[in-house]
């Protein structure tokens, strides 16, 4: 989905947001800066553009002024929000990807992506967190009508818990397993029996799986990962089992061109095309191949049978 449907900021939105992050402007407004003089003191930047970019992140709603100076709305505390990941929102994950695609060029030369920041795990389970629940309704559909009969469910990287947290919803028994970083911390938020953690591979398991699930999974991924995955996942599964992948393909759809820029910029991931899904899942041992939209969204289902 592009950036601007996800945090409701278009570039130049989340470029000066980015801007007053870098500059310290952002953090002088949240600890003790009420007035574009006094953000000017606080910082290096001019008094004019301090009150230009007060007056901005105020129309983007991180702002409100209340009497005759500027307090920070709950969407800027977001921003400093790290413990609860559906606190963080989409917009910080949004500015570590302005980060990778402002270093672009140096990238390119190199072939090597910056760093990812401290907080990048965070971040990145916020935005996950923060998916539309018209999508998470809509790939876990997709999910369940390839596989109706499905009773158990194999969340793969499975992030925040959204998505296990639909399945769950509609009467399915849901194992959610991710590196043990992100399941540290999306733990507090899961304590329903349906919904089970594992903080290591699917190999380690104990089971069998009707149905292995993956949201914007393949799409983060290189093609040997994503092999390495698909293996995994057919092992998990049980014989005659359903493997779904609900991801963006490469068609030239906007969707598709972020993904690709996003991972030339983070030096992993992209849009792959629907033929390469075809190839790795018959490569894995995988049968019946079918690749359908997934109505309302820009992501597609690539479902297979054990």
């Amino acid at each position: 989905m592009p950036m601007r449907e996800r945090t409701g900021l278009d570039a130049a939105a989340l470029l000066v947001l980015r801007a007053a992050n870098e500059t310290g402007v952002l953090d002088a407004l949240v600890e003790r800066a009420g007035t574009p003089a006094e953000v000017a003191a606080e910082t290096d930047v001019t008094e004019a553009a301090a009150e230009r970019t007060v007056g901005i992140l105020a129309d983007l709603g991180f702002l409100k002024r209340v009497g005759g100076e500027y307090e920070p709305t709950n969407r800027a505390l977001g921003l400093l929000a790290k413990r609860d990941v559906r606190s963080v929102g989409a917009v910080p994950h949004a500015l570590d990807v302005a980060d990778a695609l402002v270093a672009l060029p140096g990238t390119m030369e190199t072939g090597v992506p910056p760093e990812a920041p401290e907080d990048a795990t965070a971040n990145r389970l916020g935005a996950h967190a923060a998916t539309d629940e018209s999508v998470v309704r809509a790939c876990v559909t997709a999910a369940v009508r390839a596989a109706p009969d499905a009773e158990r469910v194999l969340d793969l990287c499975g992030g925040s818990g959204t998505y296990a947290a639909e399945f769950a919803d509609r009467g399915r028994d849901v194992t959610l397993v991710d590196s043990p970083a992100v399941v540290e911390a999306v733990a507090p938020l899961h304590d329903r029996p349906d919904v089970r953690l594992h903080d290591g591979p699917p190999t380690t398991l104990e089971g069998s799986f009707d149905l292995a699930f993956g949201a914007r999974v393949a799409g983060g991924m290189d093609p040997t990962e994503i092999g390495s995955l698909l293996e995994a996942a057919r092992d998990a599964l049980a014989p005659g089992g359903t493997l779904c992948l609900a991801d963006v393909l490469a068609d030239g759809s906007d969707a598709a061109v972020t993904a690709d820029a996003v991972g030339l910029a983070t030096g992993h991931g992209g849009a792959y095309d629907a033929e390469r899904y075809r190839e790795w899942f018959e490569e894995a041992g995988f049968v019946d191949v079918r690749i359908e939209p997934v109505p309302g969204t820009d992501r597609r289902a690539v479902s297979a049978v054990a």
